[in-house]
């Protein structure tokens, strides 16, 4: 039974001994279970990193892949992009005398993402995964008004989804109101997580505290990687890392959001979890995509799906 001195998420993860933590969304999701995966391997569990990356890898050397669409990312791994979120974490993770490895999965369809992942969590013996997304979206179940970037989510979602021999499958976002500059609607984000309550599979918020050794590290990684892309840092991870600082409304961290009103707050330092089961079963589109293989036919499936609908659940102001 969940205990009010534990949240939820914790105590399933660490029921598992060998915990796959993955960013859903591509980019610097992983970032966002940064702190987590910390908190685990604290608590004596085997944890490994992984993201769904936006970088091309398929230049990357032969000896980096362990199955088709997932390498084996380490901070000397060569490679001409000059984008690379998995690498610069591998750095990070160095200076801090951590294990170093970051495995990326190839942008693609469920089919092949499927695969990639069940390679990998073979390999390493995992029983547990935790999706991460940088925001929201993942949460959303496609007939809303607006679904924020859903293509790399919800391939990741798909591809976990049908892993029914991993016991322990988990989404936990982190950065709630991100998605707003992509569409979201964040009381249809709170209304979604009522119906997956209602349906046993939602499994409650925490925040990340500052103070921390969690919360201190996480600052410091989205600091490390500011530096490594000072031209394109994370709009996510930054808004995260600033709210974790105590700031608050339109706070300016790059010129990147410089056409945009912020709403830095203290909610997204809150980690919302689910279970993967729960999420799948609750989707609207998700059957629509199992087979596919490239990201652009999730896309055309995704457009397919909401030109079906009669009418999208429209945006709701949040009253309070």
């Amino acid at each position: 039974m969940p205990s009010i001195f534990e949240p939820p998420l914790l105590t399933r993860l660490k029921a598992a001994e060998r915990i796959l933590v993955a960013g859903a969304g591509g980019g610097f999701d992983v970032y966002a279970g940064l702190p987590v995966a910390l908190a685990l391997r604290a608590a004596g569990k085997e944890v490994h990193l992984a993201n769904l990356s936006f970088s091309h890898l398929y230049g990357l050397d032969a000896d980096v892949w362990l199955e088709p669409d997932v390498a084996a990312i380490r901070p000397d791994t060569r490679s001409a992009e000059s984008y690379f979120p998995e690498r610069t974490l591998a750095r990070w993770l160095r200076l801090h005398h951590l294990p170093d490895t970051v495995w990326a999965f190839a942008s693609v369809g469920v089919q092949p993402l499927r695969a990639a992942y069940r390679a990998l969590t073979r390999h390493l013996g995992i029983d547990a995964i935790l999706l991460v997304d940088g925001g929201t979206d993942i949460l959303m179940r496609g007939d809303e008004a607006g679904l924020g970037t859903p293509e790399e989510d919800m391939a990741s979602l798909g591809a976990v989804a049908g892993l029914t021999e991993i016991p322990e499958r988990l989404v936990s976002c982190l950065g709630f109101g991100v998605d707003a500059y992509h569409g979201v609607n964040h009381s249809l984000v709170l209304e979604n997580l009522a119906a997956l309550d209602r349906a046993g599979g939602y499994l409650g918020a925490f925040s990340l505290p500052r103070d921390s050794r969690e919360g201190a590290l996480y600052l410091d990684a989205v600091e490390h990687a500011r530096a490594a892309f000072p031209e394109h840092p994370s709009i996510v991870q930054g808004s995260v890392a600033a709210a974790l600082r105590g700031e608050f409304g339109d706070v300016r961290f790059t010129e990147r959001t410089r056409h945009s009103t912020l709403f830095v707050n203290p909610l997204m330092t809150l980690y919302f979890s689910v279970t993967v089961e729960a999420l799948a079963a609750h989707h609207r589109y998700l059957d629509r995509i199992e087979h596919t293989v490239l990201t652009r036919q999730i896309s055309s499936a995704v457009e397919e799906f909401r030109d079906t609908l009669p009418v999208r659940r429209p945006p709701r102001q949040f009253p309070h």
